[in-house]
């Protein structure tokens, strides 16, 4: 029998290689950040599924932005210090495609109730993954952030992109409760702590 493709041992000693062929500890920054991208992926892929079994819209846009997320990990497994030109080249990410995001977010948005409350995180079972997709996507921009301090004017199309991707994930989240017609729960201010004496 063959020896599968799927494993090749080289990340046994707890570090992995980016696609400039650096290899690095795995409990670096720059894995917390591609591995965060990687479970925001993941987690689309759980929304798209109840977007696609309640019949709205979205699929189709939530495949689209998951290859992007492709295209923005190879951007990030390739350091400008370690990568040659071609690479560097062929991984970058264009700025027109948070342009394309925001069309959608309008898209979307103007086909909703005006929001006058803070929301939370519920509506069916495609708008609750779709508002987890949106934390994760929070915390992956946040990992970013960190990886990048000093040189963010260099990724400035990763960052816009990541930041609008959380924006549309909340439209998105609001269009799958509003196709099922399920109610929205909002935010209710606590009645504060009663003390016995």
């Amino acid at each position: 029998m063959s020896k599968s493709t799927v494993y090749t041992k080289t990340g046994d000693q707890g570090t992995s290689a980016l696609y400039s062929g650096e290899r690095r500890g795995k409990d670096e920054l720059i894995f917390s950040a591609l591995g965060s991208i990687d479970e925001l992926s993941a987690q689309l892929g759980l929304a798209f599924v109840h977007c696609n079994n309640d019949g709205n819209e979205l699929p189709e846009t939530i495949t689209e932005i998951q290859s992007r997320l492709f295209d923005i990990m190879s951007h990030i497994a390739t350091p400008a210090e370690s990568a040659s030109e071609s690479k560097i080249v062929k991984t970058s990410f264009p700025d027109h495609e948070t342009g394309s995001l925001e069309a959608k977010i309008d898209e979307l948005d103007a086909k909703l109730p005006k929001l006058t409350k803070f929301i939370l995180p519920s509506g069916g079972l495609a708008s609750a993954q779709l508002h987890v997709c949106r934390a994760v996507c929070r915390r992956a921009e946040r990992q970013i952030v960190a990886l990048w301090q000093g040189a963010l004017d260099e990724h400035k199309s990763v960052l816009t992109y990541m930041n609008r991707l959380s924006d549309f994930l909340f439209v998105a989240a609001r269009t799958a409760s509003f196709f099922v017609k399920s109610e929205e729960m909002t935010y209710k201010k606590g009645k504060g702590i009663e003390i016995n004496q």
